[in-house]
């Protein structure tokens, strides 16, 4: 195909003037969207910006308002023919939709099996077309393994061959890489560059905005719920990204929140944890300091036990061997609530999972850990709670109608900012922030490592562990972990290339 016939043929997706109500809230104003076949096209804006929305209209989920949605320059399907919309589009969410307990085989062809007549189907034609499947699409997974065993990454894939099978070429990636690590993010990338080769297309739903420029050639950007613009991704640098995204010029004030990392009198400060050759299965002989007033960082791949140290560190483990001190005093490990009462505060790795009670409020997730201090003999004072729940919500500029309201309202950015809320509410002497930055928009990424930096002023004592270089930026100093050894130590002002280095290894002897 010329280039020439490229432009002429018609947008494999294009979106035009679509709007969205839920009564007085406008969800979508103004969403538009060209997508053109065989280009991974990315969708960013801050969360209530209106990609979700947008997301559920080009997926048929719901109808708009106003506007007009063109496939291949047909009108899309009508809401209630799944199966017309199945061979048009899918979307592959954040949080897995696969059954873990069920074979790739037969998530690949849930609720229709083929052959399947009156209940029954053949196993040995359901294995056999699932191998061709993950075949045809050089998808190099056992269609005989329990999805459970799987990685993340190749749970991801079948998904994504589960959406190819449908006929659907037009696959939504919605916040794929949220819970990979920096070398299982490059290989779904590949696998991606290898779809569009063969024919597929994406749209790429990502806050991250350096994979952005990595794996799309075209960006649309939402704002207030409104489309803001569609460029090349070439032809537009990254602060003029953040700017159409945030309204605002935020990418100075990042980095010199990041620059403000000042000396600190930090030989000096009491050392608040002190690890010394703490091992268990996942990291050896660790030895680390965190002094008051300190942010250190622990950056590695997902195999250097970064994640296992600090969730010991916070109760959820138990090492083998070795000790941790906080305040001078033993660390009690695998209680989290002693652990809680010693002085740590925690956010997980995963707030759908591990931080948030989805069926209570705002106010619920936010105090449960000092319920203690707000009533006695087990009995808590609703406007005691109430007061101190909307102190925490100011104090994080959490987004909410006020602490009655259900935590499963908020979007990802103010969800965060619950979990960080109550980790702050005990008022913690060490604080261990697990990828605290996760799948949260830009604004609020700002606004969650500012409370990073009120910590710090504050004198607490904080452990990052993140993938992300610009968490890791706001840390004093960085420990890298290397298959569960520290293998290098990074001093504020690092540049991305030595840590970079340091993660992946290349660096060591």
């Amino acid at each position: 195909m010329t280039d020439t016939t490229h432009q002429l043929a018609p947008p494999l997706v294009e979106a035009t003037g679509i709007a969205k109500r839920y009564g007085p809230t406008v969800a979508l104003a103004d969403g538009r969207l060209t997508v053109r076949a065989g280009e991974s096209h990315a969708l960013v804006g801050r969360n209530g910006a209106g990609k979700s929305t947008l997301v559920t209209v080009l997926t048929g989920l719901q109808a708009p308002d106003a506007g007009t949605l063109l496939f291949d320059g047909e009108p899309a399907p009508p809401l209630g023919d799944r199966e017309a919309w199945r061979s048009k589009v899918a979307c592959v969410y954040q949080k897995p939709t696969v059954v873990p307990e069920l074979t790739v085989a037969e998530n690949l062809f849930i609720n229709r099996q083929p052959g399947a007549r009156r209940g029954f189907f053949s196993w040995k034609k359901l294995h056999a077309e699932a191998a061709g499947l993950l075949e045809t699409w050089d998808i190099r997974v056992d269609p005989e393994a329990r999805t459970a065993d799987l990685k993340v990454e190749d749970r991801q894939m079948v998904e994504i061959a589960r959406a190819l099978s449908g006929g659907a070429r037009f696959i939504v990636l919605d916040e794929p890489t949220a819970q990979l690590d920096n070398r299982e993010i490059e290989r779904l990338f590949d696998r991606m560059r290898g779809l569009q080769d063969s024919g597929v297309t994406f749209l790429f739903i990502s806050h991250h905005l350096q994979e952005v420029y990595e794996v799309c050639q075209t960006v649309t950007v939402l704002r207030d719920a409104r489309w803001i613009t569609t460029a090349p991704v070439a032809e537009l640098p990254r602060p003029a990204l953040v700017e159409a995204m945030a309204g605002e010029v935020i990418a100075e004030q990042a980095a010199a929140a990041a620059e403000a990392v000042v000396e600190q009198d930090g030989v000096d400060a009491p050392v608040v944890l002190d690890v010394e050759a703490l091992t268990s299965d996942t990291y050896e002989n660790v030895d680390l300091t965190v002094r008051r007033g300190e942010v250190v960082g622990l950056a590695g791949s997902s195999g250097s036990g970064k994640i296992t140290l600090a969730e010991s560190l916070a109760g959820l483990h138990t090492p083998t061997s070795g000790t941790a001190r906080l305040d001078g005093e033993q660390l009690p490990f695998g209680d989290v609530s002693a652990a809680l009462a010693a002085g740590v505060g925690c956010v997980p790795r995963d707030r759908h999972d591990q931080g948030l009670v989805t069926g209570m409020t705002i106010g619920d997730n936010a105090t449960m850990t000092v319920l203690g201090r707000l009533g006695r003999y087990g009995f808590v004072g609703t406007d005691r709670k109430r007061g101190f729940a909307r102190d925490l919500i100011e104090r994080l500029d959490i987004h909410a109608e006020g602490p009655d309201q259900p935590v499963s309202d908020l979007s990802g950015g103010n969800a965060q900012k619950v979990v960080m809320a109550r980790a702050l509410a005990s008022d913690p002497h060490l604080l261990v922030l697990i990828n605290p930055t996760a799948g949260v928009d830009v604004k609020s990424k700002e606004s969650l490592l500012r409370r990073v930096d009120s910590a710090r002023d504050d004198g607490t004592a904080v452990l990052v562990v993140s993938d992300e270089l610009d968490d890791l930026r706001r840390c004093d100093r960085v420990l890298v972990l290397f298959h569960g050894r520290v293998v290098a130590e990074h001093a504020a002002g690092w540049n991305d290339h030595d840590l970079i280095a340091s993660i992946e290894g290349v660096d060591r002897d």
